[in-house]
């Protein structure tokens, strides 16, 4: 009976400072503050008038854009000529320097070696031993018909003639690779010497090799080059190839000269991607000019062709450390900032790539003034 007293004496005192304790507490402000969104601004009525705030949603229209590239200017492999000896050889001169020009048939080097020599020995002896070779098998046929021969004989004599023909024609193809012409090769012009020829109108890009340096046939000795058939090679990314066409005009100019025009065309598409995620695409220009030279950067505007796509006006859209936005309207007079991704542009309107954005209304103007009302507030 006396612990179950204290037990509930105990008790009550407890429960007495407990409900004390809660007494004591101060209440929780009914205003606190709750924490701001940072990517979200909010204006006043008086604010959006002032800033002269507009609205507006996604619309489908025509576009006809621009489409920025840049390149290159290259020369097709065609173009490129690279100048060696088949025989190899010694080079005994030479005037040309890089740059200088050329034309089809023009003198490049003369080159030297016993060997050519050599050939053209060979050739001669082989020519003369074709016409013995020739006079004793109409000999031995003539023979035969009147079987003052027997057959073999013949067909010993026609089979010596046949092999020396063929061994003198293969020298002749020899001396051609030189530049020599087995028609006029005499005795008594017989050369050290061979001439090394320009195959084609143009430049000197190359000079490999000095002046008494020994020469192989695998060595490069003259690197030509024709300019009249150059041509653009520009850099199209995966997303914008599907916009080009073969057949499409294109304007392009130098970063030295913006104010220099060239008119283009585009003839080739590549169908393979890089791995960058990009293609080459290659353009002709209509008009040589002489002062574009290979390995020129240059840059390029493509006119695309007309297509229906979502756009906004150009002013909807702000930039802020390197990603686009667009301010989209919550409830009231809060915007939120949304990143988007920009298509191409064209006559003050800009085709939105990425989606989300149907249905809502989105601020056309005044948008730079919201990012830095935006950004002042969150400093």
């Amino acid at each position: 009976m006396k612990r179950d007293i204290i037990f509930n004496n105990t008790l009550a005192a407890a429960l007495c400072l407990l409900l004390a304790a809660c007494g004591n507490a101060p209440e929780a402000p009914k205003d606190a503050p709750v924490a701001a969104d940072a990517d979200v601004v909010s204006l006043t009525a008086e604010q959006r008038k002032h800033v002269d705030l507009q609205t507006g949603r996604l619309s489908e229209q025509s576009v006809s854009g621009i489409l920025r590239l840049s390149g290159q200017v290259d020369v097709p492999p065609q173009n490129m000529i690279s100048v060696s000896t088949p025989l190899g050889g010694y080079l005994k001169s030479t005037g040309m320097m890089p740059g200088t020009l050329v034309r089809k048939g023009q003198l490049l080097g003369v080159m030297e070696d016993p060997q050519f020599i050599q050939l053209q020995q060979d050739y001669l002896m082989s020519k003369n031993r074709l016409e013995f070779a020739r006079k004793e098998f109409e000999r031995q046929k003539e023979l035969n018909s009147s079987k003052a021969s027997s057959d073999k004989v013949m067909q010993q004599a026609e089979s010596e003639y046949r092999n020396v023909s063929i061994s003198t024609r293969a020298l002749a193809a020899k001396l051609a690779l030189i530049g020599i012409d087995a028609d006029r090769l005499t005795e008594n012009n017989i050369s050290r010497t061979v001439n090394i020829l320009s195959p084609i109108n143009g430049y000197v890009n190359k000079v490999n090799v000095n002046i008494g340096k020994y020469v192989t046939p695998s060595d490069v000795i003259f690197d030509l080059v024709n300019p009249e058939d150059i041509h653009l090679n520009l850099t199209v990314y995966e997303k914008d190839l599907a916009k080009l066409s073969i057949g499409q005009p294109a304007v392009v100019y130098t970063n030295a000269r913006p104010d220099q025009k060239y008119d283009a065309e585009i003839i080739l598409i590549s169908h393979s991607l890089n791995e960058n995620r990009s293609a080459e695409v290659h353009c002709h220009f209509r008009k040589y000019d002489k002062s574009l030279v290979p390995g020129m950067y240059m840059n390029a505007e493509v006119r695309l062709n007309d297509i229906v796509e979502k756009v906004l006006p150009t002013a909807a859209f702000v930039n802020f450390e390197n990603q686009d936005y667009v301010f989209v309207q919550e409830s009231g007079g809060s915007f939120r900032l949304t990143p988007v991704t920009k298509g191409q542009e064209g006559e003050g309107v800009t085709v939105v790539a990425s989606s989300g954005l149907e249905g809502k209304t989105i601020v056309t103007a005044g948008a730079y003034s919201l990012l830095m009302q935006l950004k002042n507030t969150a400093e």
